[in-house]
């Protein structure tokens, strides 16, 4: 491979390690009644923010209360991060063509199996509301992108820092490939 391809994979594969130190995921929570908003947030590792808060709102509304050390994603997932990380830094090391576009391919696979467990997520919390709740609305699914409003609550979540780390990381391997491979054609 190229200096220049090396060069783009092991830049994604160090950029990768961005989710360690800051936070996949966002959401913020405004109504009326909180002025400043509410705030959680999603690591690799844990759930952050004001997680209590959140839980005691989400009982009112008959969804069950989000549990960090239930979710096996949160020990799994950081493993898998390093792992892609490292074989990341091998490729661009070895600089083996081959290696590159299995390395991003399962970048790829993996960033959307992750979103997807995501999403997953998010319809069971939101689709599986107690009957018992002490204020009763239709099953709904919080965005992963975008805002919704939700009784008088509006929900707005978006990628945070962690999460556009990694996918600016999938763009990079993507961009690695395409100069390597375009390289070669020539």
């Amino acid at each position: 491979m190229k200096t220049a391809t090396r060069i783009l994979a092991g830049a994604a594969a160090v950029l990768l390690l961005a989710v360690y130190a800051f936070p996949l995921w966002r959401y913020d929570l405004g109504a009326p009644q909180y002025p400043e908003g509410l705030g959680m947030t999603i690591w690799v590792h844990k759930i952050g923010g004001q997680l209590a808060l959140v839980n005691q709102l989400n009982h009112y509304i008959g969804m069950k209360e989000i549990q960090p050390d239930s979710l096996a994603e949160l020990r799994w997932i950081p493993w898998i991060v390093g792992a892609l990380s490292a074989s990341g830094l091998l490729v661009a090391i070895l600089g083996r063509f081959a290696w590159l576009v299995a390395w991003f391919v399962t970048l790829a696979v993996l960033g959307l199996a992750g979103l997807a467990d995501f999403y997953w997520w998010l319809y069971d919390y939101g689709t599986n509301l107690s009957p018992e709740a002490p204020i009763q609305l239709p099953p709904f699914v919080p965005p992963i992108i975008g805002t919704k409003n939700l009784a008088n609550f509006e929900i707005t979540t978006y990628p945070d820092v962690g999460g556009l780390a990694a996918f600016a990381a999938g763009l990079l391997a993507l961009l690695a490939v395409v100069v390597e491979w375009r390289g070669r054609a020539r």
